[in-house]
């Protein structure tokens, strides 16, 4: 079966199923929206944001790029930049979670240049975590490590420093000088189904909720 057909079939229960179930909370979505977080992740297509947090239709607006990227705020047009702008002037949204994840091929692109040269676009992009590799570097230089540790480290950093990017757009400063908004910092690991969340208290990601 082609994969289109399979989605029509999907769209067939929804309209069959799941929309008549759900029917008045569609109906008072139908002319406004007041998501209740920012939840800038991954494109990476094994992320699904209101599975993770168990959220429904109007809870989450959801902003998606590889590598989970937040531009330094500039004068260009960039569309993360409108997003985050719109969703914390426009929809005041009270809350910016930033969500990297495990196997993140944007981040082994960051982590290996080299394997996304042929890829300009993709290459130009990844420049926005060139300062994660550099704390990388500087954590441990020359240190012997894994593969695997560099990038999950790496993944880590890379959290960090798209928050602090974020914090360069005047919506963010505003909204953060009014008291009316907090960022989060959030790492997904796809082969367990852990979460870990930055604690700035103790420089760590911990496990969220912690156990």
């Amino acid at each position: 079966m082609d994969f289109l057909e399979t989605m029509a079939r999907g769209i067939g229960r929804f309209r069959q199923d799941v929309f008549p179930q759900r029917r008045e909370q569609f109906e008072s979505l139908a002319d406004a929206q007041q998501p209740k977080a920012l939840f800038l992740t991954c494109a990476d297509s094994r992320i699904v944001p209101s599975m993770i947090t168990q959220t429904g239709p109007g809870e989450l607006f959801i902003e998606r790029n590889p590598g989970n990227i937040a531009p330094v705020y500039s004068g260009e047009a960039v569309g993360v930049s409108a997003s985050i702008e719109y969703a914390i002037s426009a929809l005041r949204t009270p809350h910016v979670i930033i969500c990297g994840h495990s196997d993140c091929g944007a981040i082994k692109g960051i982590l290996h240049p080299e394997a996304v040269a042929d890829m300009p676009a993709v290459a130009r992009w990844l420049r926005y975590g060139d300062e994660a590799l550099r704390r990388l570097g500087a954590q441990a230089p020359g240190a012997r490590e894994d593969e695997h540790e560099r990038l999950r480290r790496l993944t880590e950093l890379n959290v960090l420093v798209q928050m602090e990017h974020l914090a360069t757009h005047p919506a963010v400063q505003q909204a953060l000088a009014e008291g009316r908004l907090a960022l989060h910092g959030w790492v997904y690991e796809i082969e367990t189904g852990e979460v870990r969340a930055y604690d700035p208290a103790r420089g760590l990601f911990v496990p969220f909720p912690e156990t």
